[in-house]
């Protein structure tokens, strides 16, 4: 059952990630499992998910023991235990990313937080990050902040795989795209290699919670696949213009659209609402552990999202109607966001300075 379940989104079209990443799955031989009997083919990460894998696990420790006499401290340890994990995760995915000609296959290792709002500084880590890693099937996450679009586009410029995080709308979206596809222009134009690859994530389940006490129960839970289906129109309308097809003739690929926060964070609604309402052609969803082992248990497909985005309008129309003003509050979701991570990256830094101390 779990296999043939998790099986039916690739033969739709849809990729399976798994949002977590931990010393933990990587040892038991888990995220290995995820891969081969649930059809898992890359994974995500973020400051939130290393702050819960780093403090709440021993299997750190030695790492950071080792480290006393190297003198690193803050960002530059914590990201060798990521670097070291995310590594060992890319080379799992390694033979799908050769198998699918680099479409599939990818990991994700997110810029410091604290370098949000700061151009300049995001592109030099997203460069040194890239490099240190040394996996060509590694996306380093920039933010869709307006000081992210830049970094972006210099980015894939530079030839570094970008996962464009935190966007929270069909308008978030396209500044995103039109930030990899000036990026992929430079490079015609200088004449480079314009095959960099990229996924753009619209993050699904804070809309709801945002606007749960606000909307009559009717409306519960509908805005997040509601604005993720109006995305997914704007990424088809992208994918068919004259512009990207110029792109794509001299060997660009598409940046996809992939959908992030797909837990259910509402108890009474089902478990796996993010992932049945969402499965649509040529995109990803990275989903928690948690919702991963539901839909391989008990999800349900019942229809393949259209190219118009379905009845995205119509539900939108009627949060309007509601009083939700949707452009204010992408935008309050999105620096909502960015401030959630950066509270989860000081965490993070104090649980390993905390470890170190108490190796010392």
């Amino acid at each position: 059952m779990a296999i043939r379940m998790t099986g039916q989104l690739p033969r739709l079209g849809q990729s399976l990630w798994l949002d977590n990443i931990t010393r933990e799955l990587l040892e038991s031989d888990t995220l290995k499992r995820y891969v081969e009997d649930l059809s898992v083919t890359g994974l995500t990460s973020n400051p939130a998910i290393f702050n819960s894998a780093i403090s709440d696990s021993s299997l750190y420790d030695n790492d950071i023991r080792s480290q006393l006499n190297s003198k690193k401290v803050g960002e530059e340890l914590f990201f060798d235990l990521a670097i070291h994990d995310l590594r060992r995760a890319a080379d799992l995915f390694f033979p799908v990313y050769q198998q699918t000609s680099s479409v599939d296959g990818f990991v994700s290792l997110e810029v410091s937080p604290l370098l949000a709002h700061d151009t300049h500084a995001t592109i030099e880590q997203a460069l040194k990050l890239y490099a240190k890693a040394g996996k060509p099937n590694l996306f380093i996450k920039i933010p869709g902040t307006p000081e992210g679009l830049l970094a972006i586009e210099e980015s894939i410029f530079s030839g570094v795989p970008i996962n464009v995080t935190l966007l929270f709308s069909a308008d978030q979206y396209k500044a995103a795209a039109d930030a990899y596809m000036n990026g992929l222009e430079r490079r015609l134009k200088a004449g480079l290699s314009v095959d960099v690859r990229s996924v753009a994530s619209i993050f699904v389940s804070r809309w709801d919670v945002a606007v749960a006490d606000k909307v009559p129960t009717e409306l519960r839970n509908a805005l997040g696949i509601a604005i993720s289906r109006q995305t997914y129109k704007a990424y088809r309308d992208i994918l068919d213009s004259d512009r990207f097809k110029c792109l794509e003739n001299a060997g660009a690929r598409a940046q996809r659209l992939l959908f992030a926060s797909t837990g259910t964070k509402d108890k009474a609604a089902s478990d796996t609402l993010y992932v049945s309402g969402l499965i649509a052609a040529n995109t990803i969803n990275t989903m928690p552990e948690s919702t991963l082992l539901a839909f391989a248990d008990h999800g349900v497909i019942e229809s393949v999202l259209s190219r118009d985005g379905g009845d995205a309008d119509s539900v939108l129309a009627k949060h309007v109607d509601a009083g939700i003003d949707l452009t204010a509050l992408s935008i309050e979701l999105q620096s909502n966001g960015a401030d959630s991570f950066v509270k989860s990256w000081k965490e993070i830094l104090a649980a390993i300075e905390s470890k170190r101390r108490d190796t010392t």
